[in-house]
């Protein structure tokens, strides 16, 4: 990957031309490269871009790298029913956008969606509005703000999607691996890795029309706590979905009828 990224070439023409001879400037790129990656730096961050949902997505330090398991995430709102048909144009709000992969992934994948994503991060949207342009989603809006503050509180959603920070404090991952390059603002709660879900009830429930969606990426060690949250917070039909991997990883409910 770090050859094909030097000599901006696919891994097909690597294979044909296994006797090219690099010039200095590219073994030095490459040098260079290989001891970021050594570092531990993530190989996202040094290729600058990281596939998901078939797209590449521009990455730097200013949020969080996609992961797979976040694509179940598209998987399931994409084929909801409430959210297709010709003569539906599905609102949604994307809380914590990041590189906007999921604000602009179901834009593209969803017809007609107006899709709305926020962050607290400025350095974030700019990354999430350069990922939008350069992949065509027009139909999407940029706010800056800390959860739903800037959000104006007339607006409904029929979904409410976020990957929000879920892991404690403290938590020995925070200093291995990929992790330790990822900004901790998109990766670490304030509290016990359940903050994030709080902040997010907090506001969903007034922001989201009757019947509308709210639906979390979490840890696969919270697959009890967070359904629990929900369930206290008096959203209905409340599910927790295990990803391919078999771990609990989303928790899906919604807003129940006025009474």
């Amino acid at each position: 990957m770090l050859l094909s990224h030097v000599l901006a070439q696919n891994a097909a023409w690597l294979a044909a031309h296994d006797d090219y001879e690099l010039t200095p400037t590219e073994e030095n790129h490459l040098r260079i490269a290989a001891a970021r990656r050594t570092a531990g730096e993530p190989i996202a961050y040094i290729l600058g871009v990281r596939e998901f949902y078939g797209r590449n997505f521009k990455c730097t330090p200013a949020a969080l790298i996609p992961r797979p398991e976040t694509e179940l995430l598209i998987d399931l709102l994409r084929d909801d029913p409430r959210l297709l048909g010709e003569d539906r144009e599905p609102s949604i709000l994307d809380v914590g956008t990041g590189t906007g992969c999921i604000a602009i992934t179901l834009a593209l994948e969803i017809d007609n969606a107006r899709v709305t994503a926020c962050d607290l991060s400025r350095d974030a949207l700019t990354l999430a509005r350069e990922n939008a342009n350069a992949l065509g989603a027009t139909n999407v809006e940029f706010i800056e703000s800390d959860w739903f503050s800037a959000i104006d509180s007339n607006r409904t959603f029929d979904v409410i999607v976020s990957n929000p920070p879920y892991i404690p404090p403290n938590d020995p991952h925070l200093f291995k691996g990929d992790l330790r390059f990822e900004p901790w603002l998109a990766l670490r709660d304030r509290v016990d890795g359940l903050e994030s879900y709080r902040e997010l009830l907090s506001g969903a429930k007034a922001r989201l029309r009757e019947g509308g969606v709210l639906i979390v990426e979490h840890g696969y060690d919270q697959g009890e706590s967070v359904p629990a949250l929900f369930r206290e917070a008096g959203f209905a039909d409340v599910e927790m979905i295990h990803d391919l991997a078999g771990l609990p990883r989303i928790t899906r409910c919604k807003k129940p009828p006025l009474e």
